[in-house]
């Protein structure tokens, strides 16, 4: 269902508020770029800092501006299950394609409870889910004994995971157990080649923010088995994809977009802040190795 080069979209502010135009001229430069799905309100676009009308608005906008274009797959997890179901509601009103739904974070439910809180939102609201696995992040592991299940429970709600657990053996198990049709997407920019070649189906991008083309490029050829053509795009974008979290994401891709595009401002939502000079230090020479200064 979903595949290639999916940007976690940042959000762009403007004096302590969303920049709502430079959020709809992303959208549309992202597709004209060849982006194969957008993900707004997730990680990178810094869905902890939002509010709630603010994360729905975000949404609305990004499947208004997209228009069927692309899919999109909106942000709801919450480690509040009614939190969660609500932002499903709402994005499906508002035109999304599907949820990106993190692990619980905080509160460590058990697999037992991965599985009843998951069910649930499958059970109350029609909308695909993308499941999101992070424990870096979270401190919670959905197991792939957990991920099978919920996608045999539910073989039309529960579509794909995005991976960012690090354990390339995970693919095999899934994809053993559910098949290729159940996407798995990488959630690491510096893994997304290894991932591919084991059966990843493309990757949620930090990197694509700034790079979409590259991304994608680099995505068409490894998912067509170019081996070498992917290689070679890898190492063009691997120095920037490691820059990119040398400070707290997303403060590293907002300095990288400004610093390519002009029309989006650095800024981030307290507690996080902008990246430091050895972090600024690498992007710069990460985008330069890309081509892209």
């Amino acid at each position: 269902m979903f595949s290639g080069s999916i940007p976690a979209l940042v959000t762009p502010f403007r004096d302590g508020a969303i920049d709502e135009g430079a959020f709809r001229r992303l959208v549309d430069w992202q597709i004209a770029e060849g982006s194969g799905a957008l993900v707004p309100c997730g990680t990178t676009g810094e869905a902890p800092t939002l509010s709630n009308d603010e994360q729905h608005r975000l949404i609305g906008i990004c499947a208004e501006q997209a228009a069927g274009r692309v899919p999109v797959i909106a942000g709801c997890g919450s480690n509040d299950t009614q939190t969660a179901l609500w932002h499903m509601q709402v994005a499906k009103q508002v035109g999304a394609d599907a949820a990106l739904m993190v692990a619980p974070y905080y509160n460590r439910p058990s697999q037992a409870g991965l599985l009843a809180h998951f069910s649930y939102l499958a059970e109350q609201v029609d909308l695909p889910m993308v499941l999101y696995n992070v424990p870096g992040r979270t401190v919670t592991d959905i197991r792939p004994e957990t991920v099978i299940e919920l996608a045999r429970r539910f073989p039309e709600l529960i579509v794909g995971i995005k991976d960012a657990s690090g354990d390339m053996t995970r693919l095999t198990a899934h994809r053993l157990a559910l098949g290729a049709d159940f996407a798995q997407i990488c959630g690491n920019d510096d893994m997304a080649l290894q991932y591919n070649a084991g059966g990843g189906t493309g990757c949620i991008s930090v990197t694509a923010n700034v790079a979409p083309r590259l991304c994608a490029e680099f995505q068409a050829a490894s998912l067509a088995g170019d081996l070498a053509s992917a290689r070679e795009l890898n190492e063009r974008l691997f120095p920037l994809h490691q820059a990119l979290f040398t400070d707290a994401s997303p403060a590293p891709i907002k300095y990288a977009m400004n610093r390519v595009l002009g029309w989006i401002e650095q800024s981030v939502r307290l507690p996080l802040v902008a990246c430091s000079a050895e972090s600024r230090k690498a992007v710069d020479a990460g985008l330069a190795h890309a081509g892209l200064i």
